[in-house]
């Protein structure tokens, strides 16, 4: 309460200490966060895609997560989506009064054309945004998976979601805002959602980011790095193979390991449906099904 009394050595340290306590709060939910995982790789797996849904600071963690998505795992940027009560001119300024707009929830989803392949995550900390709910209560009219992200106990978005997740932060240092603690618990949250459900599909192997975009020259050498470090061979040899596999890391690791051409390389990663570790272990396997 006397926080603005406070040094701010003082008021740094209290923000510090109230901050480590998210990732239990966040461990308490981690049942609930592999059933959405589980929802998002099974709307993957059927063509679907992964659609954040929030308003204010919730909106604009789905938006930062959805961004983040095409050049980290090499996505297109339709699997996943974000939705902001506003729009776009809402993730700059407030856009006021459209987060009490549960039917423009609606209509920015069927905009989307969702259907039952998707999984719809509605992120508001308050857990009773009424342009979640109505996106909520849209999306399972369609048959789509839904899962609702809170951080308040028996929040009135969980009623409205197949997953509910409710992470309980309780009061935040500056009394409301909800960009602090509880900010900090959504990001967690999606990252955990998006980052798991991506391994879940093949788009990692070992713990390296090989479905990355070479869209510039950093992403470049993180790519011959990472050629590198999953194969073992040095830098010149990764970047040999990173061009020879047509800049495409996971073709590059699997001729490397399996000492194949681009062809069977490139075969074997897609009857792995993938997965570089499964089309590597079928193709050392004289049963695995292969054919010169």
């Amino acid at each position: 309460m006397n926080l603005d009394e406070m040094r701010t050595h003082d008021i740094l340290h209290v923000m510090n200490e109230e901050d480590k306590t998210v990732p239990d709060a966040v461990n308490k939910e981690i049942d609930q966060i592999e059933k959405a995982v589980s929802a998002v790789i099974d709307a993957f797996t059927k063509g679907g895609r992964l659609i954040y849904i929030g308003a204010g600071t919730s909106g604009r963690l789905g938006m930062l997560d959805a961004v983040e998505c095409p050049p980290t795992f090499g996505t297109d940027p339709e699997i996943v989506q974000s939705l902001i009560a506003g729009g776009k001119d809402a993730i700059m300024k407030a856009v006021e009064g459209a987060e009490d707009d549960s039917e423009l929830a609606e209509s920015d989803l069927q905009n989307l054309n969702i259907s039952e392949k998707d999984t719809v995550i509605g992120l508001a900390a308050s857990g009773r945004t009424p342009y979640v709910i109505g996106g909520l209560n849209y999306s399972k009219s369609v048959g789509a998976h839904t899962v609702a992200v809170s951080c308040n106990k028996n929040a009135k978005i969980s009623r409205y979601a197949d997953i509910p997740i409710e992470v309980e932060v309780g009061p935040e240092i500056l009394t409301g805002s909800t960009r602090l603690k509880a900010g900090t618990a959504q990001k967690l949250v999606v990252n955990m959602i998006s980052t798991s459900s991506m391994i879940g599909i093949g788009k990692v192997y070992e713990n390296l980011m090989v479905d990355v975009q070479l869209t510039n020259q950093k992403l470049i050498e993180r790519a011959k790095n990472i050629i590198s470090l999953a194969t073992e061979v040095d830098y010149d040899t990764a970047s040999t193979f990173l061009k020879n596999a047509h800049h495409n890391p996971k073709i590059a690791i699997i001729m490397i390991k399996l000492e194949c051409s681009f062809e069977k390389a490139k075969r074997s990663l897609k009857q792995a449906g993938g997965f570089v570790r499964e089309a590597i272990k079928m193709a050392n396997n004289k049963d695995g099904g292969y054919n010169e």
